[in-house]
């Protein structure tokens, strides 16, 4: 009878394992701590300083999507308003198929990704697939946090698939939509 019960219990625990890997990749991970530190301004996950303008400055990211290129956080300033974002390119290809292939598979490992923030109701991210087209060059899907308080209704996640110079590539942003529309703004 222990025997039994001792292989139950085994087998219990490895299908919660492995239920729990289903819904848990790097990518919804990476995006995760790149969110918890936006009410922060990414402060904890910028890492050296790459560019510096008069206006703007390029940090290299501390929180890396694993397979990307290049993650940055990037400040800038207009007027009074200071914008900070995250920008990852997660994939870089001349191959529109094989691009349009890793853009589908990254928003399926964004799509519904749970986000919990120490003190807050947990949030999913939500969005409406865009199917790709070769002659449209740009592709973009803006997430949406639900339900998203306080400083979280401004946060947007983007993924995009764009052709640029001939190369197709995927990209993940962060970013506060407020300050951006105000730079927007400021820029007309």
């Amino acid at each position: 009878m222990r025997s039994i019960i001792s292989f139950v219990l085994l087998i219990s625990s490895l299908a919660v394992q492995a239920q729990q890997d289903v819904f848990s990749n790097k990518t919804n991970m990476a995006l995760e701590k790149v969110i918890k530190d936006f009410p922060n301004r990414f402060k904890n996950i910028r890492g050296e300083l790459l560019t510096q303008h008069t206006q703007s400055a390029e940090y290299r990211s501390t929180i890396q999507v694993p397979g990307s290129t290049s993650c940055v956080v990037r400040h800038s300033q207009a007027s009074n308003n200071d914008a900070y974002s995250w920008a990852c390119t997660a994939f870089e290809n001349k191959d529109f198929n094989l691009a349009r292939l890793k853009f589908k598979e990254i928003f399926e490992q964004i799509e519904n990704t749970i986000i919990k923030i120490d003190g807050e109701k947990p949030f999913i991210v939500s969005g409406q697939y865009k199917n790709p087209q070769e002659e449209r060059k740009s592709t973009v899907i803006v997430f949406d946090l639900l339900p998203a308080v306080g400083d979280m209704k401004r946060l947007k996640v983007e993924l995009a698939l764009e052709n640029v110079m001939s190369n197709w590539k995927v990209d993940i942003n962060v970013y506060d939509n407020a300050a951006r529309d105000e730079q927007s703004t400021a820029a007309n």
